[in-house]
């Protein structure tokens, strides 16, 4: 039976892709529809918020992360059961690494035979707008654009003029008109829209994107093309393992906190498969780290944090003091940004953990964007060497300065920025610290080979126990 399916695109960035897809979620949801939400690319923040519409983990898309056999097998697993999939597209639906659109949301929407809604900013046009969609459907005929959502109209007046272009001119159905809203659901900031960590209203908010696809959107004719997609070329759901720790199984704590927000589940669910406890760690609110065999440190936004992260003084000693015992480490962006010695925002500085002996900075514009190609090159725990490892990266901070006797770094970035434009991967003790984020459906020995540092160090630790051997430490 084929999971009926839907992808949401756009135009471009910010025209109004992430209101439409949570709306529909959650307006599904609230039908009592079971919903599977995916987000085209590498976000963390759209992603957070289908999650909260759908009351499931949003699965990220991306064809340059991952291989096609690995994202129709994702999407296969994640919809089984489902009533409905809804797939938020990213940037423009033909926006891609080049001018021929490789790896764009509408090379996804054709791998997975799904149909697309196309949402459309008619701000200020009229008959424009169907010489837009009409645009796009000859652009790529094997796109299965079957309708628009019309978004920012002007009034009734506004609204008839486009539908009847679009419908007359592309033959293809108008099936919702979004008016310009006084209050959007959710406010944009320097990384995108605000995250649901750090949103004083939550579940109002989508509530309120709920209200407006009821309001303005058609349903049942959005529920008659997404279950009209075809067979497609998803392949069949393949058995999931599960996480069935073993009796040596070891602990990596996890920082999860309006600070550090960036997993994506898939890296969750690998680290468990290969044997992992994890426990949630905050560094703005626990009195000092717990007893953890490793410690994987995720993306976020400690520049927003940093007065608070710099008052938890007993939590960054307790950190700086397991680097410095040789707790293996991975941190991604945010992540290796307070493991550094302070980070300066403009007048400012505000003290880090200091388990780093670099200084990072706050600038005003982005410092990397987008995908990364990195190749490793020097010794460091958790990739061999030659080993290539691609990712993505969007972040404001940069590198100000680092002591380079005491530290490495593991990598040549071939695309991308990572610290410097020639190089990410920070090494200090048994901590490597990236400004490149992975994927571990695209990066499989990344989970084997972090539980494997952690128990490298449940070893060496039980082994350093009075009346314990390091055999012992076996089972």
């Amino acid at each position: 039976m084929v999971t009926p399916r839907l992808l949401i695109a756009g135009l471009s960035g910010g025209g109004g892709k992430t209101l439409i897809s949570v709306g529909l979620a959650a307006a599904w949801r609230g039908q009592g529809r079971t919903v599977a939400p995916f987000k085209k690319g590498p976000d963390y923040i759209d992603a957070a918020w289908l999650s909260q519409a759908a009351g499931v983990p949003c699965r990220n898309l991306d064809l340059f992360l991952m291989s096609p056999d690995a994202v129709r097998a994702s999407f296969a697993s994640a919809t089984a059961g489902a009533d409905v999939a809804v797939v938020e597209g990213n940037r423009g639906l033909f926006d891609g690494m080049d001018a021929r659109g490789t790896f764009s949301t509408a090379e996804l929407a054709k791998l997975l035979g799904t149909p697309v809604l196309l949402v459309l900013d008619c701000t200020k046009c009229t008959r424009t707008a169907a010489a837009t969609v009409l645009g796009c459907q000859k652009l790529d005929p094997g796109v299965d654009i079957r309708g628009v959502i019309l978004n920012q109209t002007a009034g009734a007046r506004h609204e008839a003029v486009v539908r009847e272009a679009i419908e007359d001119a592309c033959g293809i159905p108008v099936v919702g008109a979004v008016p310009r809203l006084h209050r959007h659901p959710f406010p944009e900031r320097h990384l995108g829209l605000v995250p649901p960590a750090e949103h004083a209203r939550i579940g109002a908010a989508v509530q309120d994107a709920a209200n407006v696809v009821v309001n303005h959107v058609d349903l049942d004719a959005v529920w008659a093309i997404a279950t009209s997609a075809p067979e497609g070329s998803v392949l069949p759901r393949r058995p999931d393992a599960g996480a069935r720790p073993a009796p040596e199984a070891v602990t990596i704590g996890v920082f999860r906190d309006a600070a550090f927000q960036f997993y994506y589940p898939e890296n969750l669910e690998a680290l468990r498969r290969e044997g992992a406890r994890l426990t949630d760690v905050s560094p703005l609110a626990d009195p000092k780290l717990p007893a953890v065999d490793g410690l994987y440190i995720g993306g976020g936004f400690p520049e927003t944090l940093a007065a608070t992260l710099a008052a938890n003084v007993p939590f960054r000693e307790s950190l700086r003091q397991a680097v410095e015992d040789g707790l293996p480490v991975y941190a991604e962006c945010g992540g290796a940004v307070y493991l550094g010695e302070r980070l300066m925002m403009g007048h400012h500085q505000y003290p880090m953990s200091a388990a780093v002996p670099a200084v990072f900075g706050f600038g005003e514009k982005p410092q990397g964007h987008g995908y990364t190609e990195l190749e490793a090159v020097k010794p460091n725990p958790f990739y061999e060497v030659g080993d290539p490892v691609r990712g993505h990266e969007f972040h404001y901070t940069l590198l100000r300065s680092v002591i380079a006797e005491n530290v490495t770094f593991a990598f040549r970035v071939r695309r991308g920025h990572g610290f410097d434009g020639r190089r990410d991967g920070l090494t200090y003790r048994n901590t490597l610290a990236n400004y490149t984020h992975v994927h571990a459906l695209g990066t499989p020995g990344w989970a084997s080979s972090v539980v494997a540092a952690a128990k490298r160090r449940r070893w060496a630790t039980a082994a350093r126990a009075p009346g314990t051997s390091a055999g012992s430490s076996h089972g």
